[in-house]
């Protein structure tokens, strides 16, 4: 209710303007929707791929256009996948940490061959496209699942649709791409978990509520989930993009991940590379252009 609260006390910055500006971070449920639309915002900008921050219904109720960035860079989202892989795998935080304090032992950081491992990528829009063939050249099998099947990469890299018990159980490294929605929400939890190699990888750049975090912190302390990246957090409003350094930590799901040393964590980054940013920009300021012209840019949300 106060987060709510929070985000309705912005909307008299939009007073006297047609548009909004917003990010993936800024929660615009319906009561906002209504606010906005009573000083007359008929646009809204996303300056992301993802819209699930967004009452996409109460938007389309009260005739508020949605247009986003559907492609800004899928290079950059799946090469911060990779990244979270190699880091975790050959414990590179823990050997770079120890050579700061001329501790140069190899003892703890013997990590496996990427070569030949089976990868499970759930989710095959452009960008878990873009990690099936940066697996690929890895030499990996590549397992995926989704509803709708890229052709393209199952011809230019053998991968191999099935279901997602199929998925689990044979993929060692499982990387999440999918949007965010009710049939997506929790997609990894106690059962799908149940299913896995134990000793598995997880990995999760795309929405954090595709997971259950509690559901992976048990299966983190029983052994099962060998090591878990994600760049994403079902909880983070509030906590990503904002400097915490000096507050105690209120999240106790959070608090109890970052325990396990077997777990790596960034702040929602995947994206932030130049070009993404570049893209962003000149998407959003397309789109923008195109509702001050009265055209549409084909970047509208018609859900």
């Amino acid at each position: 209710m106060l987060e709510e609260m929070l985000t309705l006390n912005t909307v008299k910055l939009a007073v006297g303007c047609q548009a909004i500006c917003i990010f993936v971070s800024d929660k615009t449920p319906a009561a906002v929707l209504d606010k906005l639309f009573d000083i007359g915002i008929s646009y809204i900008a996303l300056r992301s791929a993802g819209f699930n921050h967004v009452d996409v219904t109460a938007a389309k109720h009260l005739n508020i256009r949605l247009a986003r960035v559907p492609k800004y860079s899928p290079f950059s989202v799946a090469e911060h996948a990779t990244a979270l892989m190699l880091t975790l795998n050959r414990q590179i935080i823990h050997a770079h940490n120890r050579i700061t304090e001329q501790d140069f032992s190899l003892d703890g950081l013997t990590g496996f061959d990427m070569h030949g491992k089976t990868v499970g990528i759930i989710g095959t829009g452009k960008i878990g496209s873009q990690l099936a063939s940066i697996m690929y050249g890895f030499g990996c099998t590549i397992h995926a699942y989704d509803n709708v099947q890229n052709e393209q990469i199952k011809v230019s890299f053998g991968v191999r649709y099935v279901d997602l018990q199929t998925l689990c159980s044979q993929s060692d490294i499982i990387s999440l791409h999918l949007p965010l929605n009710k049939e997506t929400k929790h997609i990894l939890s106690q059962e799908s978990i149940g299913w896995m190699k134990n000793g598995v990888m997880i990995i999760n750049t795309s929405r954090g509520g595709l997971v259950n975090t509690r559901d992976i912190v048990l299966a983190l302390k029983s052994g099962k989930i060998g090591y878990f990246g994600m760049d994403v957090y079902e909880e983070e409003e509030g906590l990503f993009f904002e400097d915490h350094s000096l507050d105690i930590l209120q999240d106790d799901v959070f608090a109890r991940l970052m325990t396990f040393r077997n777990v790596l964590v960034t702040s929602h980054q995947a994206f932030l590379t130049k070009t993404s940013l570049e893209n962003i920009a000149s998407t959003t300021i397309y789109n923008l252009d195109c509702f001050q012209n009265g055209t549409k840019s084909g970047n509208e949300l018609t859900i």
